[in-house]
């Protein structure tokens, strides 16, 4: 039983969808999972695990920023064997071309986070997404017929929310970032460090260059094409 999840072993399935709100997670779970399963409340944290189209699939929250993401992440994979972690969350849009409800499926992930470079001794470490779940969710999405509204690059993970240099944010939007997020880096990171697949899906809650934004209802409850493409994705590579 891990400090934070406290799930006993094998509540938890080797394919976990993990957004950072945990009563998204739970609508998740209600909406997509059949006989889902609540296994841990610690810090109204939830966990769920189900089935979906006869694949055991779990869903975890993560909570917000790097920190919080690594510690569950770090538990789901040394202590409960998880496999996938695809991330299901929500960013804001750094290109024109991006419209609110858009969805960003993550190649990589840059950051201006410290925690690789004390990892890394200074060292620039490129975070990725795993390949085999990457080309399983842009297929699930081609599927779909949503080739205008999916998008694959670059995503900016980002330790501020309200950034005191949104400056810089700018310019590398410049050199093609597509969006701006919280986890993804470090989500991608210890996938790598622990030998397993990760990968990022994001709709687009607003738009940094238009002002746009959805409700904070909408962003819990309403997400679900990026959830569809996540199951897709996550089973068909298990």
């Amino acid at each position: 039983m891990s400090t934070h999840i406290g799930a006993q072993p094998g509540d938890i399935a080797p394919l976990v969808l993990m957004p950072g709100d945990p009563l998204r997670a739970r609508w998740i779970a209600e909406t997509f999972l059949e006989d889902a399963r609540c296994y841990t409340e610690v810090r109204g944290m939830y966990g769920f695990t189900g089935t979906w189209q006869g694949h055991r699939v779990s869903v975890q929250g993560s909570g917000m920023g790097q920190p919080s993401m690594s510690i569950y992440v770090n538990e789901l994979f040394a202590e409960y064997d998880v496999q996938s972690v695809i991330r299901v969350g929500s960013c804001g849009a750094l290109a024109e071309r991006l419209a609110v409800r858009d969805i960003v499926i993550a190649s990589g992930a840059c950051t201006d986070s410290s925690m690789n470079r004390i990892r890394f001794e200074g060292l620039d470490y490129a975070p990725v997404a795993d390949f085999g779940l990457l080309r399983a969710a842009h297929d699930a999405a081609a599927a779909k017929d949503l080739a205008e509204a999916v998008h694959v690059g670059l995503i900016f993970s980002s330790d501020s929310f309200y950034a005191a240099r949104p400056e810089l944010v700018a310019r590398m939007a410049d050199y093609g970032l597509l969006a701006i997020e919280m986890e993804a880096s470090a989500l991608y990171t210890l996938a790598a460090k622990h030998g397993r697949r990760a990968l990022t899906i994001c709709t687009v809650s607003d738009h940094i260059l238009t002002g746009e934004e959805t409700t904070s209802q909408e962003r819990e409850q309403t997400f679900g094409t990026m959830v569809e493409i996540a199951l897709a994705a996550g089973t068909a590579t298990d």
